[in-house]
């Protein structure tokens, strides 16, 4: 059974900087579109950013220019460098790929278990 393993979230005060990781635990033939979402405390799951396999990416406009995803098809990672952390980025950050388990076999969406990030001084 192949699961989505986050690791790297925390406290940090506002203006500093977390890195969030992700990757699939078990043997995988390899995943495609990957995605960080979030959700604040009592609002909806939003998405925050997006990595195709060939590192084609796409943002959020709230954090835009703060934010950096980046992968390693190696290992069929994603990450998600934050700078300049605010107070509303405060959430909890869930990974999303699209794995595909084995050639020929269409690739399905995997979560993580979510991991908090909270911005408070």
């Amino acid at each position: 059974q192949v699961q989505l393993l986050e690791s790297g979230g925390g406290l940090v005060e506002p203006g500093g900087s977390l890195r969030v990781s992700c990757a699939p635990s078990g043997s995988i033939f390899r995943a495609d579109t990957m995605v960080w979402y979030r959700q604040p405390p009592g609002k909806q799951r939003e998405l925050v950013a997006t990595i195709t396999r060939d590192g084609t990416t796409n943002y959020a406009d709230s954090v835009k220019g703060r934010f950096t995803i980046s992968r390693t098809n190696a290992n069929n990672a994603v990450y998600l460098q934050m700078n300049s952390l605010k107070s509303e980025d405060s959430a909890v950050y869930y990974c999303n790929a699209y794995i595909t388990r084995w050639p020929g076999v269409p690739p399905y969406a995997y979560w993580g278990q979510g991991t908090q990030v909270i911005v408070s001084s």
